[in-house]
């Protein structure tokens, strides 16, 4: 569980180039980043 004002992402394809790009900057953002892959 997350406390209140944590901004979670959920990213579907954070393997290839522009997941792993938006992972990256969500991570520096902030944000809680979970991914998932083939």
């Amino acid at each position: 569980m997350t406390s209140t004002g944590t901004k979670v992402a959920l990213i579907t394809g954070a393997t290839g180039q522009d997941g792993a790009y938006l992972s990256e900057l969500l991570l520096s953002k902030g944000y809680v980043v979970h991914g998932l892959k083939r």
